[in-house]
């Protein structure tokens, strides 16, 4: 598809570099100010009220022991505890440090300049570190993720942008040290590199936490290598997270709705692999509106497999649920904008070096660097402007 062009838009710049803190200490402006605002005035952006209030709700049911006859249930109460509890006790530590800081800068003289600074970036460090862990949302951050990339529209074009995402989001979770899975994954004989399908399950501290917010359309934009003519092309492809959800929590599925198929693998793996009916497919009520088919060719092992395509299907049903759940709560507040779960979050614009995303406004210029894995900086803007219910609209031309 031959495209427009797509000229950068003013946005908040970072760097490789510049992907970790956003907590930097100035001098003309007390650290603490910029984490407070005249409608939270305790606790700023960390809702300190809001996590107390949480916590005292939570309380009277920990203290219930009919909650411990509910294992699941009081795992997930215990949790959230834990979390609140440690935000709002590190917030208070950090909140009297602050005002020891600069209660001592108003008396220090010049020869103590130095250690003032050491001490003042420490508690920048804390907190930024304390900053972030606000912005996990949800009750499966710790889970793994499963993250399934499909082309858009396009052809070559777009199996071959599909398979440099499946790479970077490989090289982050490597850089990361997560541990990666590969599913399944559907090659394109035109475009070497290139991907019809893929689905991968990463797994690490809080995988899903934090590449929750990297679902949804992801455009490239560059001169292509496919085109005689060096025309400039766009290429679109989808990225779907979705926790991994095990035994652990119940999600209903009839077996008499389910289907396997086992079939010879025809991906990479190993002569075993390739030899042996061990792939498996599952269908899910096939041939109805609510068909849903997991494919697993990653190992050895049909039952494996088998098991593996499961869980998937677990998560697909679960997602599927509480996506309608939240549409109907959509509905009930007599909200009208829609839920937009496939938008199009971010812009990879090569020959004109930016990467822009466009719910966060967050501008990258070395998209060689994103590319192989460098989206640190990118995810945590997502993650914040997903914990801020930032509602969007993309604004690529």
């Amino acid at each position: 598809m031959h495209a427009h062009d797509v000229d950068a838009q003013p946005g908040r710049t970072s760097s490789p570099a510049a992907s970790g803190a956003r907590c930097v200490w100035n001098r003309e402006e007390p650290l603490w100010n910029r984490f407070a605002s005249d409608s939270m005035p305790s606790g700023g952006i960390f809702d300190l009220v809001g996590k107390q209030a949480r916590l005292a709700e939570l309380e009277p049911e920990l203290n219930d022991p009919a909650l411990w006859n509910d294992p699941d249930r009081a795992r997930t109460v215990n949790t959230e505890a834990t979390r609140l509890r440690k935000v709002v006790d590190t917030y208070q530590r950090i909140a009297d440090d602050v005002t020891g800081l600069e209660e001592l800068r108003e008396m220090a003289g010049p020869e103590d300049e130095g250690d003032l600074d050491v001490e003042e970036a420490r508690v920048s460090g804390e907190l930024e570190t304390l900053y972030r862990e606000t912005l996990f949302q949800g009750d499966h951050i710790e889970r793994a993720a499963i993250v399934t990339i499909k082309p858009g529209a396009g052809g070559t074009e777009s199996s071959d942008w599909a398979g440099m995402l499946l790479r970077m989001y490989r090289r982050f979770a490597e850089r990361g040290g997560y541990k990666v899975e590969l599913l399944d994954a559907v090659g394109n004989d035109a475009a070497p590199n290139g991907i019809d399908y893929a689905q991968m399950i990463v797994r690490g501290e809080r995988a899903f936490g934090m590449l929750q917010a990297e679902g949804g359309v992801h455009r490239l934009v560059r001169i292509s290598p496919f085109d005689s003519q060096n025309r400039r092309h766009t290429s679109f492809a989808a990225v779907e997270v979705m926790p991994e959800i095990d035994d652990a929590i119940e999600v209903a599925i009839d077996p008499s709705d389910v289907r396997v198929d086992v079939y010879r693998s025809s991906g990479p793996g190993g002569q075993s692999v390739n030899t042996t009916d061990s792939a498996v497919r599952v269908v899910y009520r096939g041939g109805t509106p609510d068909e849903v088919v997991v494919t697993c060719q990653d190992g050895k092992s049909q039952i494996k497999n088998r098991e593996k395509a499961m869980t998937v299907l677990r998560s697909r049903l679960w997602e599927r649920e509480e996506r309608r759940r939240l549409e109907e709560q959509m509905k009930a507040r007599g909200t009208q904008k829609a839920i937009e779960w496939g938008s199009q979050i971010r812009s990879y614009v090569l020959d004109k070096q930016y990467v822009k995303d466009h719910r966060t406004g967050e501008m990258r210029h070395d998209p060689d660097h994103v590319l192989d894995g460098d989206i640190e900086g990118l995810i945590w803007a997502g993650l914040e402007w997903q914990a801020k219910g930032a509602i969007a609209a993309p604004d690529a031309d």
